[in-house]
């Protein structure tokens, strides 16, 4: 549960947190997970960490999913999704979960066309990048990915999340 009184605050707060712990610390995924936590007071090592690689559309191939929405989609399942001991999920918590992460995905979709890292490197920066591949991490960082394209990114995974957790609250 959402403890703050002023709840209408706090996807601003995840943005601007997020985006600041990307400039910062780099790694998308972790850094909106870190940004979520934060603004709502929870937080998990083990889900963080676990993380890691889901940066730069997973493993930096920019080929897989973004991973700050990646990151919104495990927080959002972490608050909603089956847990092992009702692995047979007879009550299909599963549904109300997947509704929730595709309404994140829909977000992402609306904003830059896709869900895909690499599709949103090109809408932000004009072409995708290895990010493994030291010369295109260098243009990469050039092209101001770091600057403000992935901050935006992580901020409004971040806020987008927050908005879904607190209207799906609102409506418990």
């Amino acid at each position: 549960m959402i403890q703050k009184k002023d709840k209408k605050d706090l996807p601003s707060l995840a943005y601007e947190t997020g985006y600041s712990y990307e400039q910062t610390y780099r790694g998308c995924a972790q850094c909106a997970l870190a940004a979520i936590m934060d603004v709502i007071g929870e937080a998990n090592d083990d889900v963080f960490r676990s993380a890691t690689s889901f940066a730069g559309g997973t493993a930096v191939t920019s080929r897989g999913t973004c991973g700050a929405m990646n990151a919104g989609i495990m927080i959002i399942s972490s608050k909603y999704g089956r847990e092992r001991i009702n692995f047979e999920d007879k009550e299909k918590i599963r549904k109300k979960c997947h509704r929730l992460c595709r309404k994140l995905m829909e977000k992402f979709k609306k904003k830059y066309g896709s869900i895909i890292c690499g599709d949103i490197q090109t809408v932000l920066m004009g072409r995708s990048f290895d990010l493994l591949n030291e010369n295109d991490y260098e243009e990469f960082d050039r092209s101001g990915a770091h600057d403000n394209h992935c901050p935006s990114v992580v901020g409004n995974a971040a806020k987008w999340t927050l908005e879904i957790l607190i209207e799906e609250e609102d409506k418990e």
